[in-house]
């Protein structure tokens, strides 16, 4: 039997052993470009998906794909490490998380919304979900940008380790990717920043 187990702007989500992703019809735009939208970012998930299997990456197993607005991947059953993570050892977690991305951005994968919501915990192994807004990208920008929006949502959601837990994720990344990411990074905070003053 399906139920919905979440969903959000672009899609529902619902479970009958596996995960179905099925980007919902949006009313507001004009039906082919909804449709050619749909269609464009539903390839897009499952040929980043594809890659992190060839590349031995711990995320859902792609089942299948309309290539048109359904998705039907693996379901991961563990804890969200939003619910977990200030019980755990969470400096050692977090410098793993900051391995698994330096792994993606080698690739040049950008996950595109890395929250500890998208992460979760099952039998010690550290798994990323929901690759919705993740693309292809060689850009040390866009690689930057990913980093940053782990630090705010780390800041966010875990706010009393949000430092410790980002310094152990950077201290990660940086063994394993390149400097200009790091380097392009300063310049993304302080650009964040700025516009806070503004």
């Amino acid at each position: 039997m399906r139920k919905v187990i979440g969903g959000g702007a672009e899609a529902i989500i619902y479970y009958d052993g596996n995960v179905i992703k099925d980007r919902v019809k949006k009313g507001y735009r004009i039906e082919q470009i909804d449709a050619r939208l749909r269609r464009f970012r539903t390839r897009r998930e499952a040929k980043v998906i594809e890659k992190l299997q060839k590349i031995g990456f711990p995320s859902p197993r792609l089942i299948s794909n309309d290539d048109k607005q359904t998705v039907v991947m693996e379901y991961i059953d563990g804890q969200k490490l939003r619910d977990v993570l200030e019980s755990l050892d969470y400096e050692r977690i977090c410098g793993e998380v900051g391995r698994k991305i330096a792994m993606m951005h080698n690739h040049n994968i950008i996950h595109g919304d890395l929250t500890t919501s998208n992460m979760i915990l099952k039998h010690g192994q550290l798994y990323f979900i929901d690759f919705g807004l993740s693309f292809f990208s060689a850009k040390a920008e866009d690689k930057a940008v990913d980093l940053h929006l782990l630090r705010q949502a780390l800041e966010s959601k875990h706010h009393t380790i949000w430092q410790r837990c980002f310094e152990s994720a950077i201290a990660s990344y940086k063994k394993e990717s390149s400097d200009d990411v790091i380097k392009r990074l300063v310049q993304v905070e302080r650009r964040g920043r700025y516009k806070g003053k503004a």
